[in-house]
């Protein structure tokens, strides 16, 4: 007879999981502000950009522009050379966008 899983401790483990991931995300979308530069804009400024952003983000075309723009600028800054925040938590030399493929989200 096989020996019972048990559903609680991987549904405990699972949730920690969760809880890491986005804990890093945030760590990323603060490392994100930081590297464009939006950190320079008080709160209120960057929050109402932000939904101005999501209340423009309606068509397709308008996200891929947005998507292309933000691939961009994390090409021209691996050709600059990496400093700040991207350079400290990466030591893999893959530049600042190498591991979110232009999804800052990942």
């Amino acid at each position: 007879m096989r020996k019972p899983r048990d559903i609680d401790a991987e549904l405990k483990a699972l949730a920690n999981k969760a809880k890491g991931l986005k804990a890093r995300r945030v760590l990323q979308l603060g490392e994100l502000v930081t590297v464009t530069g939006a950190d320079a804009l008080d709160l209120e400024t960057l929050a109402g950009a932000l939904l101005a952003a999501l209340n423009a983000a309606k068509s397709a075309e308008q996200k891929e522009a947005w998507r292309s723009e933000g691939a961009a600028f994390f090409q021209r800054r691996g050709r600059k050379g990496r400093s700040g925040v991207a350079a400290q938590k990466s030591g893999d030399g893959g530049g600042a966008g190498s591991s979110g493929g232009g999804n800052p989200a990942h």
